[in-house]
C-alpha cells in the first residue's frame, strides 16, 4: 500500500497515521477542524492531542475528507464507534472502489447492536473481505512515543490483512493477523467495559487482588459472549482479548480506567465527563449495547450488567462490588 487515508485525528488516529508513516507509506489524516490540520502541516505537532510528538514528513494533513480520501488504497476509520455511522454515511460518496476499510473504533453500536465491521459493510456496501480492523495493546501516547508493542490485524481476508500489515511494521509497531473478525472486535470493545470496573475499585481503594480478579472474570464473561457469537476462543487468549484487556484495565493512560476511578471517588456521571475534558471513554455507551447483545443471546454477563447500572441507572459502585461478591457460588467454567 502506497498510500492511505485516516480518517480522526484525535489521540489514537493520529499515532495510527504515525505508525503507517515510519512504516515507510504516504499517509493523509483527516481532522474534523482546519486549525488542527493546519498546526499538523505547518508544526508537525497535532497540539490537542499529541503535543510532544513530532509527526513525520510523509503524514499530510488536512480538513478536506474528499482530498483526503482521494487515490487512497486502504481508508482508516478511527472515529468514536457510536459516530461511526453518521461519519462514514458522509464519507461514503469519496471512498475509492476496491479500498480497504480499517475500523480503529472498539465498541458495539447502539440500537443496532452490531460492531463495528458490520456498520462499515452496512453503510459503505461493501463484501465483509474488504473491511479489516485493528485490534490490540493501543494506548495512543506510548505508541507515539515509540515505544515497543504488538496489535492484531483482523481481516476475512488474510491476503489483505498481509498487505496492510506490511504497510504498517516498523521497529516499534509489530502487527500479527487474524482472521477472527468477530474475537478481535468484541475483545476490543469489552474491555472497555472491564477496564470501567477496574477503575471503579480502583477508586474505591482496593488492590491487586481486586484487579486481577475482575480482569480474569472480565476475560470469561467476554469469551462467552464470543463462543455464542462464533468467534474463535483462542483470540480471547492473544493480543486482541488478554492483551488489550490487561493494558486497558491497568494503565493510567486508559480514559475507561479512569473515568472508572472517578466514578468509584463518588463522582456522578457528569462530573466524570466534565473531567475528561471531551476525551471518549467508550465503554459508557457501549456497556449498554453489550449488555443488551448478551442478553439477547442468553450471556451471562454479570460485569458489564454492573457497569451499565452504575452509568445509567445510579448504582453506587459500592453496591455492586456487593452484589458481584453475593452471586451464587458456581463452578469457575460456568
Amino acid at each position: 500500500m502506497d498510500r492511505v487515508a485516516v480518517l480522526g485525528a484525535g489521540s489514537w488516529g493520529t499515532a495510527f497515521a504515525k505508525v503507517l508513516a515510519d512504516s515507510g507509506t504516504d499517509v493523509v489524516l483527516w481532522a474534523r477542524r482546519p486549525e488542527v490540520a493546519d498546526a499538523i502541516s505547518k508544526g508537525r505537532v497535532n497540539t490537542d492531542y499529541l503535543p510532544d510528538v513530532t509527526l513525520p514528513a510523509n503524514l499530510a494533513a488536512t480538513s478536506d475528507a474528499e482530498k483526503a480520501l482521494a487515490g487512497a488504497q486502504a481508508v482508516v476509520l478511527a472515529v468514536p464507534s457510536q459516530t461511526l455511522r453518521e461519519n462514514l454515511s458522509g464519507w461514503r460518496p469519496w471512498l475509492p472502489d476496491g479500498a480497504t476499510l480499517v475500523s480503529l473504533a472498539k465498541g458495539v453500536e447502539l440500537g443496532t447492536l452490531k460492531r463495528m465491521s458490520e456498520v462499515i459493510r452496512e453503510v459503505a456496501g461493501v463484501p465483509e473481505d474488504q473491511v479489516a480492523v485493528v485490534s490490540g495493546p493501543n494506548l495512543a501516547k506510548e505508541i507515539a512515543a515509540e515505544q515497543p508493542t504488538a496489535t492484531v490485524i483482523a481481516c476475512t481476508d488474510h491476503d489483505r490483512a498481509v498487505r496492510l500489515q506490511h504497510a504498517c511494521s516498523n521497529s516499534y509497531f509489530r502487527p500479527y493477523t487474524n482472521v477472527d473478525v468477530v474475537g478481535c472486535e468484541l475483545g476490543g470493545a469489552c474491555k472497555n467495559v472491564i477496564a470501567l470496573a477496574c477503575g471503579m475499585a480502583a477508586g474505591m481503594g482496593f488492590g491487586d487482588n481486586t484487579m486481577a480478579s475482575i480482569i480474569t472474570r472480565g476475560l470469561a464473561e467476554t469469551a462467552r459472549l464470543g463462543a455464542a457469537l462464533g468467534a474463535d476462543p483462542l483470540t480471547f487468549a492473544g493480543l486482541a482479548g488478554l492483551g488489550d484487556l490487561v493494558a486497558t484495565c491497568a494503565s493510567p493512560l486508559s480514559r475507561n480506567r479512569s473515568f472508572g476511578e472517578r466514578l468509584g471517588r463518588g463522582d456522578s456521571l457528569a462530573q466524570a465527563q466534565e473531567a475528561a475534558h471531551g476525551q471518549v471513554a467508550e465503554g459508557v455507551k457501549s456497556c449498554s449495547s453489550i449488555r443488551e447483545l448478551a442478553a439477547r443471546i442468553g450471556v451471562d454477563m454479570p460485569i458489564t450488567d454492573g457497569v451499565h447500572q452504575v452509568c445509567h441507572e445510579g448504582l453506587d459502585p459500592r453496591v455492586l462490588t456487593a452484589a458481584l461478591l453475593g452471586r451464587e457460588r458456581k463452578a469457575e467454567r460456568q
